[in-house]
């Protein structure tokens, strides 16, 4: 029964490191796909000359803080906007009474980090092009994208503690549970020490317990966690469209693997030898 509990409680500690595993994926795609919705857009006048727009555009590529960059002429902002209201009978009348293309070519500015926008609007302020300038829409997006990155920097942060708390936790349940299993083996102990059994085969037996305990429990947890991963995995994409769990773990499976091996046996071994050295006097 010790045995057995022992199993149960490792295969709660390695389902948390999986679970947290699993959860790192689905937030890691959650912040990715928040941050490719943020970018800041710079429109040019109508009369602006594409030559001087692509010459913005390549000085602009130079500058470290800017990832990458989209051109969106007149023509192709009006096609956009056509495809997407083509069914609106009124949004098309109106579009047909201007008589001209209404829209302004533009450039479509993604950074690496929130803080670095401001520099890029920065950059037109000082540029010598801001004649040909409409607008940027940095202020009026500021808000939304110190937003955005602030829930990741939450969600990177909250992921780095919880992953001490699970390891804390780990160590302490292995290391009562094997202060358990030696006092419940205190009067084998006795018996092999008066025959005078050595140290280290009166230590073995619990570590290697341990040990087993940590690959039978690894099994458990992946005979739960792989048919689980693959009946939320449509549920899940309601929330995270981008992201499938079951494929994610498919595809980390050596990964995942690697590291319940190295929880779950790691934590087993050294738990195991720091309870053994201190409540087995020998």
């Amino acid at each position: 029964m010790l045995s057995v509990a022992t199993i149960f409680v490792m295969v709660l500690t390695i389902s948390l490191v999986t679970s947290f595993f699993l959860l790192q994926g689905i937030s890691n795609s959650l912040i990715s796909s928040l941050e490719e919705k943020v970018d800041v857009s710079v429109y040019f006048k109508k009369d602006a000359p594409e030559e001087e727009i692509t010459k913005i555009e390549d000085e602009l590529l130079r500058i470290p803080e800017v990832k990458n960059i989209d051109y969106i002429s007149r023509q192709q902002a009006l096609d956009t906007f056509v495809e997407k209201h083509k069914d609106d009978a009124q949004m098309m009348e109106s579009l047909k009474e201007i008589g001209e293309n209404p829209f302004f070519a533009s450039l479509n500015i993604k950074a690496w980090q929130a803080n670095q926008y401001e520099a890029v609007s920065n950059f037109f302020e000082n540029s010598t092009s801001k004649d040909i300038l409409e607008k940027i829409d940095y202020f009026q997006r500021k808000p939304l994208i110190d937003k955005v990155f602030s829930i990741s920097s939450f969600l990177k942060k909250f992921g780095i503690g919880a992953a001490i708390v699970l390891g804390i936790l780990a160590v302490l349940v292995t290391f009562n549970t094997i202060k358990l299993a030696i006092f419940n083996h205190r009067e084998e102990i006795s018996v092999m020490r008066l025959v005078g059994a050595s140290n280290w085969f009166i230590r073995g037996p619990f570590i290697v317990q341990g040990m087993i305990s940590s690959l039978l429990s690894i099994l458990i947890t992946l005979v739960i966690f792989i048919p689980l991963s693959y009946f939320l995995s449509p549920k899940l994409t309601i929330i995270v469209p981008d992201f499938n769990l079951f494929a994610f773990l498919v595809s980390n499976f050596g990964t995942l693997l690697l590291l319940q091996i190295l929880v779950g046996i790691g934590i087993g071994f050294f738990s195991s030898l720091i309870a053994i050295r201190r409540y087995l006097q020998v």
